[in-house]
């Protein structure tokens, strides 16, 4: 009876564990709206108890910038929101965000020149996440 207990456990905490979605999301366009449809879905997949990474390369890793609050972004119909602002919501949801390894060094910019919660992407992790079983890719 024991067995058949533990056995059920373990069956049910793996059924669990293979229903949990992973999403990772590159972003390296300069595009407002293509940068929004990555985030947006980024957002929805969170809502939807997904595990979510998001890494922003070239210019996407601009909205990153602590430096990008205040100034002129285009704001996103129909949430009126800005690229960053959407970003800046995924991370308090619970994505992990980072920039490429390549972005800071090639824009001269520092890790405190980021937002609170986006740290620079280690490659050899970032291949790893990849290549895991499971994850699902999307590239904006």
């Amino acid at each position: 009876m024991k067995k058949s207990i533990a056995l059920a456990l373990a069956l049910a905490c793996a059924a669990t564990a293979a229903q949990a979605e992973e999403l990772f999301v590159s972003i390296h366009s300069s595009s407002p709206m293509a940068q929004g449809a990555g985030l947006v879905l980024a957002g929805q997949a969170l809502e939807q108890k997904a595990s979510v990474r998001v890494l922003l390369c070239d210019a996407a890793g601009d909205i990153a910038l602590s430096s990008q609050d205040g100034k002129a972004q285009p704001t996103l119909k129909p949430r009126n929101v800005t690229p960053q602002q959407m970003l800046q919501g995924i991370i308090k949801g619970g994505a992990k965000v980072e920039v490429c390894a390549l972005y800071l060094p090639n824009t001269g910019k520092q890790p405190t020149d980021l937002l609170a919660g986006v740290t620079a992407a280690k490659p050899a992790d970032v291949a790893a996440h990849l290549l895991k079983p499971g994850v699902k890719t999307l590239a904006f």
